[in-house]
């Protein structure tokens, strides 16, 4: 069964830091990319990063670049992604979903990603307040 399970959101003080987890099971991630997205309350979804797991290509929208840092460790078949310096903006259900990287994707990207996405997770709360 393919599943991916995301885990280590919480409630956290403006300045905090909080690690997500994405872990895959019933599939291998080498083929992948993982995209983390983020939807607050009457917002739409946008994208957070990415990372093609195979060789490590990251992206990061602008709102969270320096602040946030994605990786992956291949043995446990799991990416992670540092949430620092949080602010209250970044309160949100976080959400990460696998993208399997073919050529066409590729070919149609603009970032180390296409965010077309293949396999969702549940979400995993994240709320920034003092």
């Amino acid at each position: 069964q393919v599943q991916l399970v995301e885990s280590g959101g919480g409630l956290v003080e403006p300045g905090g830091s909080l690690t997500l987890s994405c872990a895959a099971s019933g599939f291998s991630l080498d083929n992948y990319a993982i995209n983390w997205f983020r939807q607050a309350p009457g917002k739409e979804r946008e994208v957070v990063s990415c990372i093609r797991v195979n060789d490590g290509s990251r992206y990061y929208a602008d709102s969270v670049m320096g602040r946030f840092a994605i990786s992956r460790d291949l043995a446990k078949n799991t990416v992670y992604l540092r949430l620092s310096g949080l602010k209250m903006e970044d309160t949100a259900v976080y959400y990460c979903a696998a993208e399997l990287i073919t050529a066409r994707r590729m070919i149609a990207a603009i970032h180390a990603c296409s965010f077309e996405t293949d396999y969702w997770g549940q979400g995993t709360q994240v709320t920034v307040s003092s």
